[in-house]
């Protein structure tokens, strides 16, 4: 079995958990860091500087996602072994002005469709999370005819501080969580939740329908490369749990 298709088949299960190292993230002792961290889980999406995803690559047997904004950036990450790439990952974009409207996002995986040719990837693209809920849908039933193989939705964090403890967390996942809610009864392509999870937050974006989660700063941002993979363990078994649910509800 291809790397891929193993994450394929996590897709199918409704288990898989993807890394976020970050598109903006160039640490690259940060991302080996995680890369190591994510050896349990069923992806890793990493920058697409060149030099980067050529050292990922060569230090790990994982599926890996390369995220960018740029298709030319995504056709240059398979050439040099990446997996699948990811259209976005817009969220820590908006805190540099940055935003995406439904249009731009078409425009773009448009683009890297037919930059790509006949070349083998899987490809996933963000909808905005700023954009209003029947553009989501919208986009996202454009996005499945024109044959993307997964959709990841996102929050959109307000600039309002979020309370303490468990809340807190739910309220940043709290609008991701919601549009998976929205996606998963209009569409079939299978949905990623991002923004805000983390092992409080994951078992609520796989009730929302979603078939993966993809967890960043929560790994990340974290000191210390026990915790990093003693979260990345808490955030597989959950994912294990929601799959044997499925199972067993068939």
């Amino acid at each position: 079995m291809t790397r891929i298709e193993l994450f394929k088949q996590h897709l199918q299960e409704k288990k898989a958990v993807k890394i976020i190292a970050g598109i903006d993230n160039f640490d690259i002792e940060n991302i080996k860091k995680v890369v190591t961290a994510a050896q349990f889980a069923s992806a890793v999406d990493i920058c697409a500087k060149e030099e980067i995803v050529k050292e990922i690559r060569s230090m790990t047997e994982l599926p890996l996602f390369v995220s960018s904004i740029v298709p030319e950036e995504l056709v240059r990450a398979i050439d040099l072994g990446a997996d699948a790439v990811e259209l976005g990952n817009f969220d820590v974009l908006y805190k540099k002005g940055i935003s995406f409207t439904a249009e731009d996002v078409l425009k773009l995986t448009k683009e890297t469709i037919e930059l790509m040719g006949d070349r083998e990837y899987f490809f996933s693209v963000t909808i905005p999370g700023c954009i209003a809920v029947s553009e989501q849908i919208e986009l996202a039933r454009k996005l499945e005819d024109l044959g993307v193989d997964l959709i990841q939705t996102e929050g959109h964090f307000s600039n309002e501080k979020p309370s303490e403890g468990a809340r807190g967390l739910v309220e940043r996942a709290e609008l991701t969580i919601a549009n998976t809610i929205e996606l998963a009864r209009n569409v079939e392509i299978p949905i990623m939740t991002a923004t805000g999870i983390n092992p409080t937050t994951a078992p609520l974006a796989f009730a929302a329908g979603a078939s993966a989660i993809g967890v960043g700063s929560c790994i990340n941002k974290m000191n210390s490369e026990i915790s990093m993979i003693a979260t990345v363990k808490s955030l597989v078994e959950i994912a294990d749990k929601n799959a044997v649910k499925v199972f067993e509800l068939v």
